[in-house]
């Protein structure tokens, strides 16, 4: 976050800083995939389907 983030902006408010913090989160979370969830989003990942869960090995 601070290198994607943080580092890259300059936060001029509190209002401004938290807009731009949200939109980096939600970005992160829903549209970035990532290798330590095999390719898949944390939303995807954690919306996956127990026989799929169990089928992958892979566990919240």
């Amino acid at each position: 976050m601070r290198d994607e983030c943080l580092n890259e902006h300059l936060f001029r408010s509190l209002r401004a800083a938290r807009t731009l913090i949200e939109a980096w989160r939600v970005d992160y979370n829903t549209c970035r995939p990532h290798t330590s969830l095999r390719g898949l989003t944390p939303n995807a990942f954690a919306t996956r389907s127990k026989q799929d869960q169990n089928q992958n090995g892979l566990w919240l």
